[in-house]
């Protein structure tokens, strides 16, 4: 797999098609999901000689993959060697498996991610991720910095006496972390008089929740983190299906796309591509993968993207951070809304640390939206007019026992923080 990122915008297209049409010919000839649909569809892969014919695959959805989960496994049962599972954000989790070269794969893809961010072998990381409870990610990241060959201490999730102690121990200079989990830190070094701001740690690569907004500015997470400590954020995207990740490099203007490894749509209601800075979903389809082959996946993320060079090079096209998910959408009063927004308002007013959000129906069908604060919260009237002011809309304040909040939020077996609520 060559890097071809610096290569003229042409290039990159040309290359990516080859590899495009090789996948399709490979789910064509190997997965019984897809050999099926194109039967009953009377698709025929002769005639996609462009991207422009994407149109006549259909998209595949997450409810597909969900309920004909063992036949898009599209190589012998005994080949597989990691079987994980999906987070699981929008319902429950879906299986998905990977062979030998899918781990390899996998490892390729985060060797260049961490490269793109600036590690060298040198580099001393340490992952604040779980690599177990069938969790992909933690294991990409353990395979990229081997591959790279940079130093790794494994300290697992949450606690963050050990987070400290490993880093006291081992002096490592970047952290692989939740930004959320990064403030945790912060408050448990303040606590017990650790001098965080003057530590090994350099830059901190962050996943799972975004820390920038449409512009690739620093949103009020990003900006709090970096206010304590000004340490170097690194913003990364990824998915269990897309088994690719989307990096930033040190410009921080948006996540590179690896256009060898994946290839991505952003398309509107209608399915067509929208334009530079439009938002819409983003559906993928992942090269070079033979476990589970997905063929223009909907992911249900929205985002917007650019196509103008970048700063440091690659012509390759960026995305921003995940707005919001396509399911998630609320309708408030004629202002459509994502999760990410409400988080933002409530990020920036900082006064609050830790809610819950709730969306449901009302009797007429349409939605409302609930925040859950801690009881010990008495700004209410504030809260509203600081939503009114940010967003033009203001939802309902609702306060709650914290034990009860922190129930909510973590509820059992979940890998992830469920900070959005969705009752409709």
């Amino acid at each position: 797999m060559n890097n071809n990122s610096f290569k003229d915008v042409e290039t990159i297209h040309a290359e990516q098609w080859k590899l495009f049409k090789k996948q399709l010919k490979y789910i064509s000839a190997e997965s019984p999901y897809y050999k099926k649909l194109f039967k009953e569809r009377n698709i025929l892969i002769e005639e996609i000689d462009s991207f422009e014919d994407l149109h006549k695959i259909p998209v595949t959805s997450k409810e597909e993959l969900q309920r004909f989960n063992s036949d898009f496994i599209a190589v012998p049962e005994g080949d597989i060697i990691d079987f994980v599972t999906t987070s699981g954000t929008l319902g429950s989790p879906v299986n998905f498996a990977l062979n030998d070269a899918d781990l390899d794969r996998l490892a390729e893809n985060e060797y260049r991610s961490f490269k793109m961010a600036g590690l060298k072998k040198s580099d001393k990381v340490q992952i604040t991720t779980t690599l177990d409870r069938r969790f992909m990610a933690g294991l990409a990241y353990f395979l990229g910095l081997r591959k790279l060959g940079a130093g790794i201490i494994r300290t697992g999730s949450g606690l963050p006496q050990l987070q400290w102690e490993s880093i006291e121990r081992f002096k490592p200079n970047y952290l692989v972390a939740v930004p959320s989990f990064l403030l945790k830190m912060i408050q448990y070094a303040e606590d017990n008089n650790i001098d965080y701001k003057n530590s090994s740690i350099k830059a901190a690569i962050c996943i799972g929740e975004p820390l920038r907004d449409q512009n690739f500015e620093l949103n009020a997470l990003g900006q709090r983190i970096k206010d304590l400590w000004d340490i170097e954020l690194f913003s990364t995207y990824a998915s269990t299906e897309m088994s690719t990740a989307f990096t930033e490099c040190s410009e921080h203007k948006g996540n590179h796309v690896l256009t060898d490894l994946i290839y991505t749509e952003i398309l509107d209601d209608q399915g067509k591509q929208v334009q530079p800075g439009e938002i819409g979903e983003l559906v993928v389809t992942p090269l070079g993968t033979e476990t589970m082959p997905l063929l223009r996946f909907a992911t249900g993320d929205m985002l917007t993207y650019t196509k103008e060079k970048c700063n440091c090079g690659r012509n390759t096209p960026r995305l921003s951070p995940v707005i919001g998910r396509k399911q998630q959408k609320i309708k408030l009063k004629g202002t459509s809304l994502y999760p990410q927004h409400i988080i933002e308002v409530l990020n920036s007013y900082g006064k609050i640390r830790t809610f819950i959000i709730e969306a449901s129906l009302d009797d007429l069908g349409n939605d409302n939206l609930k925040i859950l604060v801690p009881d010990s919260f008495e700004k209410i009237e504030e809260l509203k007019e600081n939503f009114k002011s940010h967003l033009n809309v203001t939802p309902e304040i609702e306060r709650l026992d914290v034990e009860q909040i922190s129930k909510l939020k973590f509820p059992k077996g979940s890998r992830k923080p469920q900070i959005f609520r969705d009752l409709r």
